[in-house]
């Protein structure tokens, strides 16, 4: 890589140098460039903030086969089992044994710094040009961008704040707001400190940020809302969650059509991105080379899986389920049934694998999020949480009946379809983390009938809430580079 993008690239904390040779992760346009000469047209701008999405899909974040946030929510809970045929890329995450020296739960952290830098550099500069309403919807992006970046650390690498009673004084993340690769930041802010600033960032955003964006390829006003209900979600400001969660319902009400829903995950173009708010586009492998699925399985012999559908999980999807066939594949590998998972498998009409759009926020999600929210608000609206989980469940089975549920049943319902939805996106760990409960898993075999002598055993069925290791460790490289990082509790 150029000399000018080496440094550039390393993330504006210094906290991790991240090595990468493709072009099309250069924060500039050109060798020659540098911020003085780049920032000089909405134009370049806008090349710049498009860098910042694309970092989205840097190996570890969204693409690649360890610490791919695609599958670390997921194979870090109950909802796979590490396959014996695969590579074992993610073992150390399944087995809960990492070290701060462990890439496959500490390469999040580089990779979404990295995102926060190029996010910072147009932000530092959003002034070098008349702030025309072109820039204010650019400086709205990136501080969007910047702020669902440190959401992602934070939920991983902090407490998150309803998870016990000592989690919101506790120790936060170091929150980044300028291009200063010099800069040594530290953990001073405790973790209700850094939600607020993520939620100041999503508010300034909000304000500004286009109504519609150019598709859902880019943030817009309903794709803010959604984060900052999900935020305050996580925050346990639960009235706040249903005030912005309800407009982003309005804004993008459609969950995904019975019909259409298989499509959305093949990427089928006839049916508009149903039910999505946020993608991150992905483009053919010719051109950007980039296999977001491959954290999952692989082609050989037809289908080889990293991980396959935990067998508890896999029953819980009923026969008029949607999902069943829109998320899992049940095939043989070396003349064995198994349960893959094919949410990032196929596009419609190409035949390579595993080079799909990457969903981060879809209208499911929001709904999912306000009916929780109203029922644990201080006003509690059980009639129009039971009403948005109909709505959710009316597309997903065929044949379905409205439910009745109240009290505990009901959100118990909304909790069940919460993992039944979000399966393999990157959800199910950091609810159970939030919710403080302990992960338990089923002690089923890998096989498609939950057979197999594979299945976890011991300290791999039960990682107790208590456990230290709900917060993962701080990569040991970043805390070489700027000692003012502080390790987490456990890892030293």
């Amino acid at each position: 890589m150029k000399n000018i993008f080496k440094k550039i690239i390393l993330s504006s904390t210094v906290l991790v140098l991240i090595n990468c040779s493709e072009e099309r992760f250069n924060v500039l346009p050109n060798h020659q460039d540098t911020p003085t000469t780049v920032f000089t047209t909405e134009n370049n701008y806008r090349l710049v903030v498009d860098g910042a999405y694309d970092a989205f899909k840097s190996p570890t974040y969204y693409n690649g086969d360890t610490g791919n946030s695609i599958i670390l929510g997921d194979i870090l809970a109950d909802n796979l089992i590490i396959s014996p045929q695969g590579r074992g890329t993610n073992r150390i995450a399944y087995e809960w044994s990492y070290t701060p020296l462990d890439n496959a739960v500490t390469a999040l952290y580089s990779s979404a710094y990295f995102v926060i830098s190029r996010a910072n550099l147009v932000l530092d500069n959003i002034n070098n040009v008349p702030y025309t309403p072109y820039m204010k919807n650019i400086e709205a992006e990136a501080k969007a961008i910047r702020a669902i970046a440190h959401f992602d650390i934070a939920r991983a690498y902090a407490k998150i704040p309803t998870q016990s009673a000592d989690a919101p004084t506790s120790m936060g993340i170091a929150y980044v707001t300028t291009f200063n690769p010099a800069q040594l930041p530290s953990r001073d802010a405790t973790v209700t400190q850094t939600y607020d600033k993520i939620i100041a960032d999503l508010q300034d955003a909000l304000s500004k940020i286009n109504t519609s964006n150019g598709g859902v390829g880019r943030l817009n006003k309903a794709s803010v809302l959604g984060y900052l209900s999900k935020v305050y979600l996580y925050k346990g400001d639960y009235p706040n969650s249903v005030l912005y969660g309800e407009q982003a319902i309005t804004a993008s009400p459609s969950v995904g059509s019975l019909a259409n829903f298989p499509g959305i995950w093949t990427d089928r173009l006839d049916i508009s991105d149903d039910g999505e708010i946020f993608t991150i586009l992905n483009a053919n492998l010719a051109t950007d080379n980039i296999n977001v699925g491959v954290a999952y399985n692989q082609n050989a012999s037809g289908i080889r899986s990293e991980s396959y559908v935990n067998y508890d999980l896999f029953t819980k999807y009923g026969s008029t389920d949607v999902r069943k066939s829109a998320y899992v594949l049940t095939a043989n590998y070396a003349n064995v049934p198994y349960n893959h998972v094919i949410k990032y498998r196929t596009r419609t009409g190409q035949t390579v694998a595993q080079v799909v759009d990457v969903k981060l926020l879809r209208s499911a999600d929001v709904y999912l999020t306000v009916a929780e929210a109203h029922m644990k608000s201080s006003t509690p609206n059980p009639t129009r949480a039971l009403s948005l989980l109909n709505t959710l469940r009316g597309q997903r089975y065929s044949s379905y009946v409205p439910g009745t549920e109240t009290g505990t049943a009901l959100l118990d319902a909304i909790m069940s379809e919460r993992r039944l939805e979000m399966a393999f996106e990157n959800d199910r760990f950091w609810t159970i983390k939030r919710l403080g409960l302990p992960v338990v898993r089923s002690s089923f075999g890998s096989t498609v009938d939950g057979g197999g002598t594979d299945g976890p055993t011991g300290a791999l069925q039960t990682l107790p809430a208590s456990s230290h290791r709900f917060v993962l460790p701080i990569p040991q490289d970043a805390i070489n580079v700027n000692p003012n990082i502080k390790q987490n509790p456990g890892y030293n």
